[in-house]
């Protein structure tokens, strides 16, 4: 078995050969820029480390090195990830310019209506390579499952594309994708020009999912390797067109795929979606010090089934305690983006396909989920312009 390994390694050092380097000299392999090769069954993932300088203007690069290795005998997929050499940067860091923060009045945190175009992207040096046409991506997670995050998900897609935004949602649970059940969506994606994938659409959204490749009651039994190759894939070679802000729908937990999106995607910011009581508040942590350590910043937190109401009566009742979500954004100093509470009908509109804020958009759960949404724009609008990204 290690033999069989070596030679299809050579051969892939071989195809790699003909990718050149990030300034054109000399080719990836005997640059030393190739590293990390993984081998599984027709799958393959490598990392090309490339300098800081140069790393936004490299996804050609990128590409060319994943097109080369699907050339190679056996290979059927491949991931590759551009690894950033700092190195260069920290000999003779360049001088910086000394700037005050600009103030944010609060016209221009929370716009009535909100901003047509996403904040414009401020990429510092080293930042992962951009998804061209989308002006920012944002990561709705959770420490653990069953705490409706899917459902905060697509809500606040939703919202945020009733308030004029061009929208996408990327169902990004490999194992448990419930985009399209949400959605109301069914079929199996096509492919466009260069093998990119065309996504569905719904209500005014681009989606995709994993649910739209492998069939509802399929196990998806796949290791490491492959969902990192799956997980690029959906995000980087699909047809989303211009979009001001794409919704990544994460997987509970912080395993293999929640770290592959959060080091390799150009995450603008992070939602964390978490239950009152403190067991699903251990876990939210788990995931707010995952993203706070590849520098991903925590645009806020949402408390779902915040507390039971009671359809007869109106009455209100903690099922699950109150209040933990916002006294933990509290205490580690981030905002605290709002309450849903636990209704018949945010469940029955979620397995009917029809998000509550699309079917029936004037209700106080739908304003929720608008203000929620709101609020998070608020933030990334803040945080960018903080970062310099406002002229």
């Amino acid at each position: 078995m290690g033999f069989a390994v070596t030679i299809a390694t050579a051969q892939i050092l071989d195809q790699l050969k003909r990718v050149k380097g990030p300034e054109l000299s000399g080719n990836i392999v005997d640059l030393g820029l190739v590293s990390g090769i993984v081998i599984e069954g027709g799958q393959l993932s490598f990392s090309i480390t490339v300098p800081a300088r140069l790393a936004t203007q490299l996804e050609p690069l990128r590409a060319a090195a994943e097109k080369a290795a699907l050339a190679s005998p056996g290979v059927a997929g491949a991931q590759v990830t551009l690894k950033v050499d700092h190195t260069e940067e920290q000999a003779s860091p360049p001088p910086q310019p000394v700037r005050s923060a600009p103030s944010v009045s609060q016209s221009e945190a929370i716009p009535p209506p909100m901003q047509k175009r996403a904040p414009p992207q401020a990429p510092a040096p080293g930042a992962k390579a951009p998804v061209p046409g989308i002006g920012a991506i944002i990561a709705v997670a959770s420490g653990k499952g069953g705490v409706g995050k899917s459902t905060t998900s697509v809500n606040i897609a939703l919202a945020l594309q009733a308030s004029g935004l061009r929208v996408g949602i990327l169902d990004a649970d490999i194992y448990g994708p419930s985009m399209p059940r949400l959605l109301g969506l069914s079929g199996r994606t096509q492919s466009g020009e260069n093998r990119t994938l065309i996504p569905f659409e719904a209500f005014g959204l681009k989606v995709m999912s994993m649910g739209f490749i492998v069939d509802e009651d399929t196990a998806t039994a796949w290791r490491g390797p492959m969902v990192m190759q799956a997980l690029t894939q959906m995000l980087r070679e699909v047809a989303w067109g211009e979009l001001d802000v794409l919704i990544v729908d994460m997987p509970p937990g912080t395993g293999d795929a929640q770290l592959t999106l959060a080091q390799n995607a150009p995450l603008a910011g992070a939602v964390i979606v978490s239950t009152p009581q403190d067991l699903a508040l251990i876990d939210a942590r788990k995931g707010l010090k995952m993203f706070r350590k590849v520098d991903v910043p925590i645009l806020g937190i949402v408390e779902n089934m915040s507390y039971f109401q009671c359809p007869d009566c109106g009455g209100q009742q903690a099922v699950f305690g109150h209040g933990g979500a916002r006294a933990e954004a509290e205490r580690i100093g981030v905002p605290f983006l709002g309450e849903v509470p636990l209704v018949m009908a945010i469940r029955a509109t979620s397995d009917g396909g029809t998000p509550i804020v699309v079917s029936d958009p004037e209700s106080e759960q739908a304003r929720i989920y608008k203000d929620i949404a709101s609020g998070m724009w608020a933030r990334l609008t803040e945080e960018r312009m903080l970062a310099g990204g406002q002229e």
